[in-house]
Formats: C-alpha cells, structure tokens, sequence
C-alpha cells in the first residue's frame, strides 16, 4: 500500500509541476504562476510586490538567488522588466517561461543554472503595467483593433516616458561641467510621475542593480543608450541622432550577446527594418525623452537595455513557443553577462571596506559599494 501512496504522489507532484502551458496569462493567471514557480522552487525563491498600479494591482518581482531576500557581498543583482506598455506582451510572457525555466534547471540540477541562481541575484517583474494590459487583452479577446489599446497605464500615461528627465541634466554637465554619475533626481519628482513609475524608481533605489533589460515589442532589435538625442529640435520634431553613452563599447557589446544569441535578431531584418547585427542606438532609431533605462544608467549606474522583441505586439498563442525558442538562450546568456569584469573589495589601510569609493570605467564614474 505505501509504494501505491507513493506512487500516487509522485504523479500528483508532477501533475502539480507541470511546464508553463504556451499561452497568454490575466493578472490573476500571471500572479498563481509566481506562486506555482515560488512554490515548486521555495528555497531560490521570493515572490514579492514593488507597489501597486493605479488599478490597485501589485507590481509583482519573482526573485531568484540561493539566499532569497538577502545581499551577498559580490553577488551582483540583475532584472527584467516586461510588459511596461501593456500591448506589449511577449515580454510578459517570456519572463513567465523564464521563470519556470530556472526552477525545473535548477532541480534537475543543470550545473550552468546552478551556478547562475547561486553566484547571482535575479528579479523578474513580468509586467510593469498590468491595468494596460488586461485593456489590450480585453480588446483582443473582443477582437478589436488598434495599434494602441492597451499601451498607456489606466490615466493613459506612457509609462516609458514618465521618469525624470536626467538626459538634459547630463548633456549639459558633459558641456559645462558637473557630474556624470548618479545625478540626482529633482525635489518634486514623486508630483510627476505615476504610481507605476514611482514604484519602479523606489525599487531601483533600493537594490544595486548591475544589469537589466526591459522587455518592448513592435520590433526585432537590441537598443542601447542614449534613447534621447542629443541634437537640437527641428519645427517641434527631435533630430535623429547617433547618441553614445561614454560606455558606448560595453552597452553595444551587451545588445551583441543578446542579439546573436537570439534564434535571428542578429539577421538584421526583421519587421521591415534593417539593424546592423539587431542592435542599435536608441537616439539613432528615434529620440525618446524621459525613458526607463537612460534613467536607469544616469541615475544609478545600472546598465539597461530595451529588448524588442516581437514584430506583432500581441502574438497569437500559437506562436509563443516559437518565440520562447529564440529567446530562451539569449535570455541566459544576457543574465551571465553580469559576471564579467572587475569585481572586488575596496578597503583603505586598516582592511576597513570602503562605501563611497569611485573608480572610472569607460569615461564615466561608477560607485563601488563595500556589499
């Protein structure tokens, strides 16, 4: 009778960690999966929310490290962010496959996925916008077009152009003098900003995060800093403008691995346009003004990319394992890249570890952090 129990159980445990099903997830499928993955991987996981949307729907993080909700001194930290325009879905859902990707590798012991969740402290939030989302699935379920539905947050704000505008600051400090690191952000900066927005810059602020990427769709490319311009405005429009951060190698570096790895984002084209090996400068592409991940560098030296990752922003179900595919191993070889370079202690003569010491790496100052 025990080996039947046991044999049972074993089927109900399987059944209970079944692979995430291909197919698009509702606020309420996307937060049992956080906690189906958490559940199934409870000792590398944390599933915890950075706020709420404007709807009252938390902004869920799923945190994958051997030690969950603890910094490791050298252990860097590193996040994705999916779904900040809410059409924009694929994003949302590679995170999900993500996420149940590194909890079934780490328990079939995959030593590479091992050595990932055990040397590195990973934060997954698949969806930033989730009150625009359920607009833009609501619209598709109804079978209404638009190119639009769904893109704003519920006060109709792109979030992706909702920070504070650091790029103005930093142009005219790199002309006139002043810092190039970690400037600071302006005194009324929560007035204006949605909660969305707010919430995001609080958990920046509250991690040293080394890396990331922000997930988009309407397009097959790596985009990299600066996204805004550094030309003058022409009859309203911003003049198109190769913009390279003083970190212009690393950043175009960090587009290659994600763009060669990805199943054919390197070919270049894709969704009618043409990129060089899949990457290209956000202000060369277009000028974007108050976006996320010149943010993100500006203010906190953490180096973002914005991954777009999807020709057709809401893809049929049928095609998300496709998708899954080409992203799968782009996916792991970006989080890897956090590892590389120089990663040490800094103490002064009595071995006391130093918190406010700053070296120089690629033209731009970086803090380096006794954790």
């Amino acid at each position: 009778m025990s080996d039947l129990v046991s044999i049972f159980l074993h089927l109900l445990l399987f059944k209970l960690v079944a692979p995430v099903t291909f197919r698009h997830h509702r606020y309420d499928d996307l937060v049992r999966m956080l906690y189906k993955v958490h559940n199934e991987c409870p000792h590398i996981t944390r599933v915890y929310s950075i706020g709420r949307s404007v709807k009252g729907r938390h902004l869920y993080v799923l945190e994958f490290s051997d030690y969950p909700g603890i910094h490791e001194p050298l252990e860097p930290e590193v996040k994705y962010v999916g779904n900040m325009h809410g059409n924009e879905v694929l994003g949302r859902e590679l995170l999900l496959q993500l996420s149940e990707f590194l909890c079934e590798e780490f328990r079939n012991r995959n030593q590479r996925i091992v050595r990932l969740v055990e040397d590195t402290r990973i934060h997954i939030m698949p969806s930033m916008n989730p009150d625009g989302y359920e607009v833009a699935a609501a619209a598709q379920e109804r079978d209404i077009s638009g190119y639009l539905v769904g893109r704003n947050n519920a006060n109709g704000v792109d979030l992706n152009r909702n920070f504070p505008d650091l790029n103005t600051y930093i142009y005219y400090n790199e002309k006139n003098g002043g810092p190039n690191h970690h400037l600071p952000l302006p005194d009324n900066w929560k007035s204006q900003v949605e909660p969305e927005t707010q919430a995001v810059i609080q958990w920046i602020r509250s991690f040293n995060f080394v890396l990331s990427a922000n997930l988009h769709g309407g397009a097959v490319v790596a985009n990299y800093p600066y996204d805004k311009s550094l030309g003058h405005r022409v009859r309203g429009f911003r003049r198109t403008a190769n913009t390279p951060t003083p970190d212009d190698k690393l950043f175009q570096k960090l587009a290659k691995i994600y763009s060669y790895a990805h199943g054919w984002m390197h070919q270049g084209w894709n969704c009618g346009d043409y990129f060089p090996d899949g990457i290209t400068n956000g202000a060369s592409w277009y000028s974007l003004s108050k976006g996320m991940q010149d943010f993100n560098y500006l203010h906190t030296n953490c180096f973002e990319i914005t991954l777009e990752l999807s020709c057709d922003k809401f893809p049929l179900q049928g095609e998300l394992q496709r998708e899954w595919l080409g992203n799968r191993e782009a996916l792991i070889q970006f989080l890897e890249q956090v590892h590389q370079g120089i990663k040490g202690m800094v103490r002064d003569e009595n071995y006391n570890n130093l918190a406010d010491a700053v070296i120089s790496v690629g033209g731009i100052n970086h803090d380096v952090t006794s954790g």
